[in-house]
């Protein structure tokens, strides 16, 4: 993290608690660079998140206000906090287990009502921090420590999900694509409605090393590999789009 962004990181922080390779450590400085460009006032903006390894982004990390929840209710408290003091800058930061697999009856809620919450889900695919089960998230045929044989059923795609749910804007980027990331969470941040964006996030200890791929390398390169936009999905085949993840703007 460059020394320009050292100003929101609370006092006392030396380290982070997330693996080498992790994908979360990379979102964690965007999302700093994003409201450092925007001279976002900190004292003005709540920070949300709930249980798992993407919780720990904003808590403890962040020198301002954060709420730590329980595991899956971290939109119910956003959702409280903002109608309590609408002039916040209520923004939820968490992962695909605690906001779309226990979350995911809140998550389909708070969009279908709309309220003025910025909600970035850190989707590594797998139950990340307590034992690397099968997620709501992850793909069919992954190992993972409940299923290994390989899930056997097809995952949420959360974009479509809130977008059905009523979200006024939805975004997909994984960590490799930054420049477009930090483009996606500056505007979120200026605009009103219920806001989400979905942020692939490499795993190496648990989703990786299940999977053949516990290399961070290994786990980058195929995050780059995979995604692709809505420009460069229209000229494939339906086999060629079968691995691919398509990124982009859906809404907005």
């Amino acid at each position: 993290m460059v020394r320009a962004l050292e100003k929101y990181i609370r006092p006392g922080i030396k380290t982070t608690p997330f693996c080498p390779g992790c994908g979360h450590g990379i979102l964690m400085g965007l999302i700093l660079r994003a409201i450092d460009e925007l001279q976002m006032d900190m004292k003005k903006m709540l920070f949300v998140s709930g249980i798992g390894c993407a919780a720990w982004i904003p808590s403890p990390h962040y020198n301002g206000d954060t709420l730590h929840t329980l595991h899956g209710r971290a939109l119910a408290f956003a959702t409280g906090a903002k109608l309590f003091n609408p002039e916040l800058c209520v923004m939820v930061i968490s992962g695909d287990g605690d906001l779309s697999s226990i979350g995911g009856n809140h998550l389909i809620h708070a969009a279908r009502r709309n309220l003025d919450l910025k909600v970035i889900c850190a989707n590594n695919m797998i139950y990340g921090m307590t034992g690397g089960q099968v997620a709501s998230t992850t793909p069919k045929g992954t190992k993972t420590s409940t299923t290994d044989e390989g899930n056997p059923y097809p995952p949420f795609d959360l974009c479509r999900l809130v977008k059905a749910a009523g979200a006024t804007y939805v975004a997909r980027y994984s960590v490799t694509q930054p420049v477009a990331l930090v483009r996606a969470i500056k505007r979120i941040l200026l605009r009103e409605g219920f806001s989400f964006i979905e942020v692939l996030s490499p795993c190496p200890t648990q989703y990786g090393r299940r999977n053949r791929l516990d290399r961070p390398e290994d786990l980058i390169r195929d995050l780059i590999r995979r995604c692709v936009t809505e420009e460069e999905a229209e000229g494939m085949t339906d086999e060629e789009l079968a691995e691919k993840i398509i990124t982009g703007e859906f809404l907005a």
